[in-house]
């Protein structure tokens, strides 16, 4: 598989906001991790052993301590200082350095989008899961920054008549589902929510990126500085068509959320075809009939 994202880039932009954090911007993280701990204490189950996957901080490990179904978390990491407090272990980007079935839960929370094979972390996380252990994941989908894309865009084709990647290719749900399928989890589930949040100005929405560590780490970004021009036109198309009454912008996060097991017997499975012991016309009849 081509990558398309610097992983290392991606790292280090992520150490330099974590060693300069902006207060409230790792507000996307925290809503995440709210969410988790309600998806885990809705389970009817406890999880021993749980691992979080490149998840930065400790907030995916405090989300998973604080539903008091998890006992143990282990965090994997790509640098030591972008792990939280639990007991960490560092590992290569898009490697899961975990035994096999070795985990009753793994989590990963806003991680995933800079992944170049996400398929084959997804069947690592599913080979590191005992049997009917559950995979949980949250990560920016489609529709993530759309404003500031077409800003970006139509500043930059005006001006220079052309246009180089500046923000990722964020997944579509309906592919991460089936990627689930793909990698062999049982019980898929992919669901999104999309959230807007009003800003002072693009360049406002800017800093906040750059204070996620989540500025542009496409391996085809354009390598030479962009000139004050291009982004101050872009501020203006930005304000033009996604501004409120009272001037504040617009700017739209939209998440992904994957959920699977992995397969163990006494799973439910679908009905063989063929198999139902009465007629859908006999169904629908019976029905006509009350």
């Amino acid at each position: 598989m081509e990558p398309i994202i610097d992983t290392e880039l991606a790292t280090r932009r992520k150490l330099r906001a974590m060693a300069n954090p902006a207060p409230g911007a790792d507000f996307l993280l925290n809503r995440a991790a709210e969410d988790l701990a309600d998806r885990v204490a809705t389970v009817a189950r406890r999880f021993p052993r749980a691992a979080t996957l490149f998840s930065h901080g400790d907030a995916a490990a405090q989300a998973l301590l604080s539903t008091g179904k998890v006992d143990e978390v282990e965090q994997i990491a790509a640098h030591a200082a972008l792990a939280g407090s639990s007991g960490s272990r560092l590992a290569a980007a898009e490697t899961v350095p975990l035994e096999p079935a070795s985990l009753d839960l793994i989590v990963s929370l806003m991680a995933l989008h800079e992944v170049n094979d996400l398929p084959g972390l997804l069947v690592q996380a599913r080979r590191a899961l005992k049997p009917d252990g559950l995979f949980l994941a949250a990560f920016p989908g489609v529709g993530t920054l759309a404003e500031l894309r077409a800003s970006l865009l139509g500043a930059e084709t005006e001006i220079t008549g052309g246009a180089s990647p500046r923000i990722l290719p964020f997944a579509d749900v309906r592919d991460a589902g089936a990627l689930l399928q793909r990698a062999g989890f049982a019980l898929p589930v992919a669901d999104i929510e999309t959230v807007t949040v009003r800003y002072e100005s693009m360049f406002a929405l800017m800093r906040d990126l750059r204070a996620m560590g989540a500025t542009n780490p496409l391996l085809a970004r354009i390598r030479k500085p962009t000139g004050r021009a291009l982004f101050l036109r872009a501020a203006e198309l930005y304000a033009e068509r996604f501004s409120d009454p009272d001037g504040r912008v617009r700017a739209s996060f939209s998440t992904i959320w994957l959920s699977g097991w992995a397969p163990d017997a006494s799973q439910q499975k679908p009905l063989r075809p063929g198999s139902a012991k009465v007629s859908l016309a006999k169904a629908l009849g019976d029905l006509a009939d009350e």
